[in-house]
């Protein structure tokens, strides 16, 4: 058992030039960010979640020099919400988190750092890697597509698979413009318990992040869609392929057997990347570092760290 670890949180400023406005991101570290230190930083997903629910990526952290830094971005969680900015796809855009990113990194004054990114994360973190991410060690790409439309493909042959009623739903509040009702989430649930987490009940960090897509569904609804098999919003057309030779970094791609974040949908990863390695968790879906949290941590402290002792405490 490790000493308590030190927890310490707070907001950057982010300045936004096509609004002349600045805004807040807040941020969570799990450790001491000091100079020489190596920290992990953690993309959640979404778009629109909140990043409690990468906060135990800190069992692989603990007890080393680097601390685990997860944030929420903007939009999201406890940094500045532009409810107004709904349905503005020329503002809600990947580079706007790429900037964010970069100033978060920039105000940290974070010169070497690990990279996790997770689902939506992933799009994020290697949007950002492509553009040079200068200090990057190792990046992990965890149940993230190299493009939207390999995920589009994926969630319909999932949802093929779906009881015949349950599909149907489905099919028919979308035709209908009905998304919102009880019905459809019920639905959409189904699907959810089969291919985004497999636990009964939720783990509470998780069903959080659904809360904050309820309470401010503007980044969700703007960049994604109304679920996570219909993608109407500026990620659709995503697509990282024909870059992906220029991820020079040691990475980690990993998904779960049951992942809507099908093998299909990291193909490319697996074939282009010049540095990379795939492990897959046999008894997961999308959240396999809580459906299989000890497999799951062994594996990318494994990547992160290889041999290096860890300091443990009694």
């Amino acid at each position: 058992m490790s000493a308590e670890t030190p927890v310490r949180e707070g907001y950057t400023d982010f300045e936004v030039a096509s609004t002349g406005q600045t805004y807040q991101t807040f941020y969570k570290i799990f450790g001491e960010l000091k100079p020489g230190v190596c920290p992990l930083i953690a993309l959640h997903g979404g778009p629109g979640v909140n990043s409690a629910y990468l906060e135990v990526l800190s069992d692989v952290t603990n007890g080393r020099p680097g601390p685990l830094i997860v944030y929420d971005q903007i939009g999201n969680g406890r940094s500045t919400h532009l409810p107004e900015k709904m349905g503005d796809t020329d503002f809600w855009t990947v580079q706007l988190f790429v900037d964010e990113l970069n100033n978060l990194i920039r105000k940290l004054e974070i010169t070497e750092y690990d990279l996790l990114g997770h689902s939506w994360g992933g799009i994020l973190a290697s949007s950002f890697v492509v553009q040079g991410a200068p200090g990057l060690r190792k990046l992990v790409i965890s149940s993230s597509p190299a493009s939207m439309q390999l995920w589009i493909d994926a969630q319909e042959v999932l949802k093929a698979q779906l009881p015949k009623e349950v599909r149907e739903t489905i099919e028919k509040h979308e035709k209908d413009g009905t998304t919102d009702s009880k019905e459809y989430e019920e639905a959409v649930g189904v699907y959810y318990s089969r291919h985004l987490c497999t636990l009964d009940p939720m783990p509470e960090p998780i069903a959080s992040g659904f809360e904050c897509i309820a309470k401010d569904p503007t980044v969700y609804l703007t960049m994604n869609g109304p679920s996570e098999f219909t993608i109407t919003g500026s990620l659709k057309t995503w697509s990282i392929i024909d870059r992906i030779e220029k991820i020079t970094v040691p990475t980690l791609l990993t998904n779960g057997k049951h992942d809507e974040a099908a093998d299909s949908v990291l193909t490319p990863y697996v074939e282009k990347l010049p540095n990379g390695k795939w492990v897959q968790f046999k008894n997961s879906s999308h959240m396999a570092h809580f459906e299989e949290r000890e497999e799951f941590m062994k594996v990318l402290e494994g990547f992160l760290y290889g041999g290096e002792a860890r300091e443990r405490y009694n």
